[in-house]
């Protein structure tokens, strides 16, 4: 049985529609390769991690909002809770981000990903950041929904990572 955690934050509702689609697209996959049976899939809100949860996996879906050109307060209050009880522990287990941003992502996607290089996990894609948009308060501060679109592009990550833990499993 192959282990894959979904850790999310979300302040608006776009990162946890994102955080969904990860898991409907890696529970799809396992269908498609008729090995649902294979693969456990566990949808973890970031401030609920604890560092045995992360060491129980074999792969990681991380999905956040950027805040201020910076990975939200709680999923980096996730990593910084769990980073050294883990570290020298996950090396080599495949990942992927998601990142909800208004006009950019990039810095919490870098942020993130300097985190999963600490602890030597592999990437299994690009960073996937989805834009909204958004550059007024009102804007930045509303709910949101995420386009079918961008839903379609996280199931497709999701699907990807699925399909890299049950790699060799046929």
């Amino acid at each position: 049985m192959k282990r894959l955690l979904v850790v999310w934050h979300s302040r608006t509702g776009a990162a946890r529609q994102m955080a969904r689609a990860l898991v409907r697209g890696a529970r799809s996959a396992a269908v498609a390769l008729e090995l649902a049976d294979r693969l456990h899939v566990t949808l973890r809100r970031a401030r609920l991690v604890e560092p045995a949860d992360l060491l129980a996996a074999d792969g990681y879906l991380f999905c956040a909002p950027e805040n201020l050109a910076s990975l939200s307060g709680e999923m980096k209050e996730c990593f910084d809770r769990c980073y050294y009880p883990v570290l020298d522990q996950l090396q080599g287990r495949p990942y992927a981000l998601a990142i909800s941003a208004g006009t950019d992502g990039a810095g919490a996607a870098r942020q993130a990903e300097r985190i999963c290089t600490g602890w030597r996990l592999r990437a299994a894609a690009p960073a996937l950041v989805e834009r909204n948009g958004a550059q007024t308060p009102e804007a930045i501060l509303a709910p949101k929904a995420v386009p079918a679109a961008a839903l379609a592009r996280c199931e497709e990550l999701g699907g990807l990572l699925a399909a890299t833990l049950l790699a060799g499993e046929e």
